[in-house]
């Protein structure tokens, strides 16, 4: 990985390539071949003279904690119609693997409504 005015030298003979080819050509790859974005950035601005608190083992912020992922509250409607909200959102309302709904479409709010079924399939109160 490239650092100091080496990064700076190199990113700047790159900058009319997208971001993640210039990462990669400086050094920045994990060993699964992902592009680190986070540490060539944290390292561009190093290498400019900017210093930024340390956040430990790949922390962030003055604490140095990192909560890692944080789930965003978006989604889209993928290209065969179906819509996915995602593993987060299942576990914080505490739903289980093989739980049914009914699912009920309020078009007057846009909003969809899973209403929890019992064993019968009726739904719950």
């Amino acid at each position: 990985m490239l650092e100091g005015q080496a990064l700076l030298d190199k990113a700047r003979s790159l900058s009319n390539r997208p971001e993640d080819q210039i990462a990669r050509a400086c050094g920045y790859v994990g060993p699964s071949g992902r592009v680190l974005k986070k540490n060539f950035y944290r390292a561009l601005v190093a290498a400019k003279g900017y210093t930024l608190p340390s956040g430990g083992a790949g922390g962030s912020g003055a604490s140095g904690l990192s909560k890692g992922r944080q789930a965003e509250f978006r989604t889209r409607v993928h290209g065969n119609g179906n819509l996915l909200i995602g593993q987060a959102y299942t576990r914080r309302m505490g739903l289980e693997p093989g739980q049914e709904f009914r699912i009920e479409i309020h078009k007057e709010t846009g909003s969809i409504w899973l209403l929890p079924l019992d064993g019968a399939g009726n739904a719950l109160p």
